[in-house]
């Protein structure tokens, strides 16, 4: 068959386009299709057949489920333009896996742009219309072939998250696959030392914004830029500007628990083996393997980051902001309390009140305290425990240790007691349920009224399903929600002497802080300030008679309580 273009009186002669595709899963299939095997097939079949022209057209790594293919959409192209005659592939499986698009392009788009179609394996030729009545068949085995492929890649990869593997590819900025173990991440220093610097920003209370304004200012180069610095391959976009730090990258990073050291899988999923949209799937079906590379960041600070990014911090119209914007609560409504600030109000003068008091007109009272009262008041307090934790350490653990296992053994009392409860109260359901049958049966029950009961029983049985369900998860990560006195105290000797408050403090340190109402009385007006410190709430400092009483104890009974060294 001899086609042409014409173009300014000038005759064109059309090419054959030999396609070739390769996927990961055909990969496993041995070197039978390989790009280059496939090359060398379908250019024998084009000189043996008398193909004129041919140009080859590459897909390498692709799965046939989809035809958002670079090389397959620049060949789409070129059959629009009218440049190609003949299209030709070493079987109909490298064309496509999805038997409707395949059809819809072999049936239906080429015929009637007049293009020729070959598939050597299956000798489709529908110039010579040969092969056509299978055709349909073979797309639907292919298609069928993919779907089993998917099936058996997600299997592999739930065997090896159950086996504590890790199924990401994806090697975040600060890591890198060992050269010994490609399986193996470790910390590239120069990236994690940036990493490192913007989760201290963040806790010195810079939204992601503000970081990658800073890191821009500074001339930081972005995730892709360092790689191409270093020499290291990467799947980034193109950027124009090696500093220009994207608020979304700086939100990712913040984000990524593999920071800490373990392993996170099953974070996205997709539509189906045909439709490849990324779905992001909700935290509590994440999967964790802990301590599988050495952390860039501890495991505290990267949950202190959570707890600061959920309670956003916005700046006043002045663009002034509190140490403890964020961290302010009232105990009698528990709305936040407002920090007022105005162009009128000097430093001494800025205040905080009840977002729900509105001028007398709400429904709480003021909680007024002035942000410089406060300041000093929170100071105090954190050196007094800082000053606590570096003369009587022993002390302090044995105080957490006894306020936890307390606040435990309570927790666990009370969730437990609910789940035996539920448990009961849904078997007994279950014996209703089959009564009011019965009865139903036997005429004593009327169709309506059985109705009605069984609706009933089958509602409560359902909602206390799920109450059970949700507390016996609780109790079974009981142990994981229990204070970790290793990190508690590992920050507090980082703050030992503490000479003024810093954001990175009192971001680190403070979980909230609760301000009551004033109280007036002895002719002055007295605020009560509640500081809840980070994994430890709150805590009173004992005197020296109670120290010298728990030193006693700690000594009679030294295994009473395990302390971290």
């Amino acid at each position: 068959m001899t086609t042409a273009n014409k173009t300014n009186g000038q005759t064109e002669e059309k090419i054959t386009a030999l396609y070739c595709r390769l996927s990961v899963d055909d990969g496993l299939d041995s070197e039978s299709n390989s790009i280059s095997h496939q090359k060398d097939i379908l250019l024998s079949y084009a000189r043996q057949n008398g193909l004129a022209n041919p140009q080859i057209f590459v897909d390498d790594g692709i799965s046939g489920t989809t035809f958002e293919r670079e090389g397959f959409k620049r060949m789409e192209a070129m059959i629009e333009n009218g440049e190609v005659s003949t299209v030709v592939v070493k079987d109909l499986s490298r064309f496509g896996r999805n038997y409707l698009e395949v059809g819809q392009y072999l049936e239906i788009r080429y015929p009637s742009l007049g293009v020729r179609f070959i598939a050597i394996q299956e000798n489709v030729d529908t110039f010579r219309n040969s092969g056509a009545e299978l055709m349909p068949f073979h797309n639907i085995f292919n298609e069928w072939y993919a779907a089993q492929t998917s099936k058996k890649i997600r299997a592999v990869w739930q065997s090896k998250a159950e086996h504590g593997e890790r199924v990401s590819p994806t090697v975040p900025f600060g890591y890198k696959k060992s050269e010994s173990d490609q399986k193996q991440w470790v910390i590239d220093e120069p990236a994690a030392e940036m990493v490192k610097r913007i989760y201290a920003l963040c806790l010195a209370g810079r939204g992601p914004s503000q970081i990658a304004r800073q890191l821009e200012k500074e001339q930081v180069l972005i995730p892709s830029a360092y790689y191409e610095s270093v020499g290291r391959t990467h799947a980034r976009k193109e950027y124009q500007n090696p500093y220009a730090w994207d608020q979304k990258t700086i939100v990712g990073i913040l984000e990524n628990r593999q920071y800490t050291g373990c392993a996170v899988n099953f974070k996205t999923t997709t539509v189906s083996y045909k439709v490849h949209k990324t779905i992001y799937k909700p935290k509590e079906e994440h999967r964790i393997i802990p301590d599988m590379q050495e952390p860039i960041i501890s495991e505290e600070q990267w949950l202190r980051v959570q707890e600061l990014r959920e309670n956003r911090r916005r700046p006043t119209k002045t663009g002034r902001a509190s140490l403890f914007s964020g961290l302010v609560y009232c105990p009698d409504c528990g709305a936040k309390l407002h920090f007022c600030a105005a162009k009128s109000l000097r430093r001494n003068q800025e205040f905080w009140r009840c977002s729900n008091y509105k001028s007398g007109r709400g429904k709480c009272q003021i909680h007024y305290i002035r942000d410089v009262v406060l300041e000093r008041i929170v100071l105090e307090a954190v050196s007094n425990l800082a000053d606590f934790v570096r003369c009587y350490e022993p002390v302090f653990l044995y105080m957490l240790a006894k306020k936890n296992n307390a606040m435990r053994q309570k927790e666990y009392k009370r969730l437990q007691q609910a789940v035996d409860n539920g448990t009961k109260r849904i078997t007994e359901i279950d014996r209703l349920i089959e009564r009011v049958f019965e009865q139903n049966a036997s005429g004593i029950l009327s169709d309506e009224r059985f109705a009605v009961m069984l609706r009933k029983y089958e509602q409560e049985q359902k909602t206390l399903s799920a109450e059970v369900a949700e507390g016996q998860k609780t109790l079974q990560n009981a142990e994981q929600k229990a204070v970790d006195l290793r990190l508690v105290l590992r920050t507090l000797r980082e703050i030992t002497d503490v000479k003024e408050l810093t954001p990175t403090l009192v971001n680190s340190l403070i979980e909230r802080i609760e301000v009551h109402n004033n109280d007036k009385y002895d002719g002055h007006c007295h605020v009560k300030v509640d500081i809840y410190f980070t994994a430890v709430g709150m805590i009173d400092i004992p005197t020296e008679k109670e120290i010298r009483a728990m030193m006693e104890e700690i000594r009679e009974n030294p295994q009473s309580f395990k302390f971290v060294a």
